[in-house]
């Protein structure tokens, strides 16, 4: 039998990676006596662990939240995890939780054993987190928002819509979905009968109004799908039809957040539509794939080509190159 101080730890590490457990199994699995197991409990509660139990034949225990935050027992995966997502959270998309989270890092490493602490400092040294030059948005409002799609209650705010008309919304949340560079809100608009998606940068101060809603099905069942689907068909100023001579499934890694559509030529080549309201992304676009292509419409982004290709020659010292079609 383990000691008492290691025995308690297994129990706590159990409660905290199951829902329900009967006093039979975790009996069983820490091989004491269900009084012992109960003496076990009583000691996690004087600690701060809010462990809830349930008498009868079927009666067990169950870990619940509490009103302070006592200590989390990890696993190596779990603890690496927490740290990489710090990090990256440090630095993101999400305003305001900087500070929170280069604190909450510094807690997590400083109680790493060595062998961990190395594996984090790796990840650090040998990875190069591309710049966040997209909107960002309020950690209150997306926890807000979160909330809100968790408990199944009714919000309010104020929305700056992309022709910059504003007006108040009362919506049923549905999920947040981080895409690409952007959060976007999944809802249900009461005020014009349909499912909307809110860009939540757009978005602002978003409160609860304490009215409970029943959950409706979201066409298609993937609010993911339901994004990109309503990216797509938003309307653009510009259509373009690039052939693009690589293999569908590279350039699909480039345009995965950015709504284009793919068709296979061969298996060397795939011809790619994006639709946009200027032509500075899709030359972006188009020089991350880094493959030849063509450009078959609008001859307009082929004049826009030119005028970019002589600005990189210029800037290169060659003064006498000329811009050409792509």
């Amino acid at each position: 039998m383990a000691n008492t101080s290691a025995r308690m730890l297994r129990l706590l590490s159990l409660l905290q990676t199951h829902r329900f457990w009967t006093g039979i199994e975790l009996s069983d699995k820490l091989e004491v006596s269900e009084r012992t197991l109960r003496r076990d409990v009583e000691r996690l509660r004087e600690l701060g662990y809010p462990v809830n139990a349930s008498r009868g034949v079927a009666g067990g225990y169950q870990l619940r939240s509490g009103t302070v935050m006592p200590p989390l027992l990890l696993d190596d995966e779990e603890a690496v995890a927490i740290a990489v997502g710090l990090r990256t959270a440090a630095s993101g998309s999400v305003e305001g939780i900087e500070e929170t989270s280069v604190r909450a890092l510094t807690k997590v490493v400083q109680v790493m054993p060595p062998r961990l602490r190395r594996r984090v400092d790796a990840l650090q040294a040998y990875t190069t987190p591309a710049a966040v030059t997209g909107p960002r948005v309020n950690a209150a409002s997306l926890t807000v928002i979160a909330q809100a799609c968790r408990d199944d209650e009714r919000l309010k705010f104020d929305y700056a819509a992309r022709g910059g008309e504003e007006s108040a919304r009362l919506v049923e949340p549905h999920r947040l979905v981080s895409l690409g560079r952007r959060w976007y809100l999944v809802a249900w608009d009461l005020d014009r009968v349909d499912w909307r998606t809110f860009r939540v940068d757009r978005l602002s101060d978003p409160r609860t109004t304490g009215a409970r809603y029943r959950p409706r099905e979201i066409p298609g069942g993937d609010a993911v799908k339901f994004v990109e689907a309503q990216i797509k068909a938003r309307p653009t100023t510009h259509t373009l039809v690039v052939r693009v001579e690589a293999p569908r499934a590279r350039v699909e890694a480039a345009v995965r957040y950015i709504g284009g559509m793919l068709e296979a030529i061969d298996e060397t080549s795939c011809r790619l539509k994006m639709n946009f309201d200027t032509f500075d992304w899709p030359v972006l676009i188009l020089a991350a794939i880094g493959a030849p292509f063509e450009v078959e419409s609008p001859s307009a982004f082929k004049d826009h080509l030119g005028a970019v290709a002589t600005l990189f020659s210029r800037a290169s010292g060659d003064g006498n190159a000329s811009g050409g079609e792509g």
